[in-house]
Parts: C-alpha cells; structure tokens; sequence
C-alpha cells in the first residue's frame, strides 16, 4: 500500500518468518550454528529459548535453507511441530507422515514407534523441531525424550531442537523432567537487540525490500522504535510497519519521533528511556542507516555472509 511512496519493492516489516530478513547478530549467529551443528552432528537434543518475537521461528526457517542448500536438493526429512497440543496417535502420525512411514487404522502406537525406528535407521538427514515447546504437555516431552533415544551404535538417529520462551528453561528443572533435561546436548539463548542492533534491523530490512534506510526513519525515530520496543525485533516490525503506512496517509518523509509516539500510543505501548542521546535528524541527501555507524553498517554486511 505505501510501498510506492517510500520507493520499496515489498513491505520490509511484514509478521512472516521469512529467512531473508533475519539480521544476524552474534547471538543469532551463534543459535544458528548451534542449530546446524546439533542438526548436523546428530547431538540428540538441542534447546533454543528466547522471549516471544526474538527471532526463533525465523532462525528455524533459516535452519532449514541452510541444510537444504548444502544438500543440494538430497531428500530430507524435517518434521516441524508448530502444534505441541497434539495427541500421542495424532504425533505418531504426523511424523510417519513426514518420515515416509505407512500406517493403518487402528495400529498400535508401539508398532508405529518401531516402523518410525526403522524408517530413521535409513535416512541420514531426518530433525525433528518442535516450536512453542514451553507449552507440551508433560507426557508429549515424555515421548518426545524417547524420540531422542532412538540411536545406533555411534549416533542418535533423530536430531531433536526444542524452541520455545524462557519458560521451557523452568519446565526443564522440573524434577519430573530430568531425564529429558541430561539428554539436552546444546543449549542457546536468544537476547532482545541492542540499540544498536535495533537500527541495523530496520537498514537491513528496508534495504532488502529495496529501499533507502536513510530516506526513511529519522535517528530520533529509531531511538524511539528501540525503547518502544524493548529490542523486540517481532515489535520493532509492528511499529515500524504503522508507522510507515501512517507516515503514507499523512505524506510525511522521513518518519519522525512524533509519528513513532502516535503509534505506539494507539499500541498501547510504554517506553523505556535507554539513557541513548539521539543524533538528531537524518539528513537525506546522505544515505546514511538510521543510527548510522561503522558498527551498523558491519552488522548488515556479516548477516550476509
């Protein structure tokens, strides 16, 4: 809608996990390697937590690019569980489904856990991800822990990555969960964005869907978006996305503080002063990020390699 005013190709702020735009910081660099190696070494169990909105789907979804292209298009098997309110048959076949396991009406749950065993015994590239995982119930992480223990004699046949909030860390101290939390092989924590990290996200964004980072938010602006939005990168999207199609009604160019506030009043949003003094207004002709520095611009140039 104000795509053509702003001069973009796409929306750079949708809601979607798109791995295009996942901007990756050090601590997002060091989940995705955790991911891939975890995935890659057969570690068993592997734990990505992070506050809700910080990027976890998305590092998922990065995940799966990254495996597929280095298999070059070899079949693999991921089984993705974005609902872990399922019941045990309904979990069985879903992953007999996903691993290329038949089954019949009525089959007992033990001879679908055999075929499934025998099914991943045959498949080099077979993961398991399961995301909201603060919310299974205790007897689903039960199975799932018994997943896990399907093995050869040298390797796990089922990589395994649990995601979910920080509540997953508490539930895994849970005494009745103690056999699954000795199975966890890696375990990685995805933090809210630094001020800084807040303006290369929003560069990087409208870069990628085709824009001047530059021509768009002003620094006071961005400072804002960062408080607003505690570093919540899913929050920092909701805002700057109204804030540009406000921006639009009202013809204003760049976005500036005022336009941020008026957002996030209607939001319902509180803002929590950092301490950071702003720059000032941007000037255009510049070209310059938002919160523009050598530091930025690195975090946009390594989140591409």
């Amino acid at each position: 809608m104000y795509e053509r005013f702003y001069g973009l190709r796409e929306r750079p702020f949708d809601l979607t996990p798109n791995p295009r735009y996942l901007l990756l910081t050090s601590k997002h660099r060091e989940a995705l390697s955790n991911l891939e190696y975890g995935i890659s070494a057969r570690k068993g169990i592997t734990v990505l937590t992070g506050e809700a909105g910080t990027g976890k789907t998305t590092l998922i979804r990065a995940a799966f690019v990254r495996a597929d292209t280095e298999c070059k298009g070899a079949a693999d098997s991921w089984a993705y569980l974005k609902n872990p309110r399922l019941e045990r048959s309904e979990f069985l076949e879903l992953l007999a489904a996903r691993f290329g396991v038949s089954t019949h009406p009525g089959q007992s749950p033990a001879r679908s856990f055999g075929e499934l065993e025998r099914a991943l015994a045959q498949n080099r590239r077979a993961a398991l991800f399961v995301d909201e995982a603060q919310t299974v119930p205790t007897d689903m992480l039960e199975e799932i822990r018994l997943l896990g223990n399907i093995e050869s004699d040298v390797e796990k046949l089922l990589p395994i990555v649990l995601v979910g909030q920080p509540e997953l860390a508490d539930r895994l101290n849970d005494p009745c969960l103690r056999q699954l939390k000795q199975r966890v092989a890696l375990r990685c924590t995805l933090s809210p964005l630094s001020l800084q990290e807040t303006g290369a996200y929003i560069a990087a964004r409208i870069e990628i869907a085709g824009g001047n980072p530059g021509r768009l938010f002003s620094r006071d602006a961005v400072v804002a978006i960062y408080e607003y939005a505690s570093g919540i990168p899913r929050t920092i999207s909701v805002i700057c996305d109204n804030a540009l199609l406000t921006g639009y009604a009202e013809d204003r160019c760049p976005v500036d503080v005022d336009l941020i506030e008026a957002v996030c009043r209607d939001f319902d949003l509180h803002r929590r002063r950092s301490g950071h003094s702003a720059a000032g207004p941007m000037n255009p002709a510049t070209n310059d990020p938002p919160y523009s520095s050598r530091r930025t611009d690195d975090l946009i140039a390594q989140s591409r390699r």
